[in-house]
């Protein structure tokens, strides 16, 4: 029998992103489970993807960080602003903002956090990063130690290149 315990849910705040939410709130309801909300946000360090962002003190004079905790604040209350109203009377959840690179972040929590399922939406915001690296959810997916849920948004429909059928 499958049971979710655990259920993490990321997001880059996209419309599919969105719908994936309402999908990981109800198995977080019918399984009786914590859902965990998590965003990574996009470094202004783009283009160092490969390098893994780290926090850098305020106080430091010895290095320059990829992410602040300005940047982690404003995202925390863009989740909160974003899903919190959309919760309702569900109580077991929590809001996590981490920095670096989206898929090894979600990775990296799922594993440290015993997370069953991962629920995102099947495409996001950031077409180029897309192009440059993989998509994020396809780079979960290959690597996550447990199942990948992508929900993709009815109103985008993915035709075949061509005339194929």
């Amino acid at each position: 029998m499958i049971q979710y315990r655990d259920i993490l849910f990321c997001t880059d705040f996209s419309d599919d992103a969105n719908i994936a939410f309402l999908h990981a709130l109800d198995l977080a309801r019918k399984y009786n489970a914590r859902l965990h909300i998590l965003h990574v946000p996009h470094s202004s360090y783009a283009y160092c993807r490969h390098i893994v962002d780290e926090h850098v003190p305020d106080d430091s004079d010895t290095g320059e960080a990829f992410f602040d905790e300005k940047v982690k604040e404003k995202a925390l209350e863009a989740l909160k602003e974003e899903y919190e109203p959309k919760l309702g009377d569900f109580e077991n959840y929590k809001f996590i903002v981490t920095c670096g690179s989206p898929d090894v972040e979600i990775i990296r929590y799922a594993r440290k956090n015993n997370i069953d399922v991962i629920v995102m939406g099947a495409l996001g915001k950031s077409d180029l990063d897309r192009i440059e690296h993989g998509s994020t959810v396809a780079n979960v997916s290959k690597y996550a130690h447990c199942h990948v849920i992508a929900i993709r948004n009815p109103e985008k429909q993915f035709t075949l290149p061509g005339r194929m059928y």
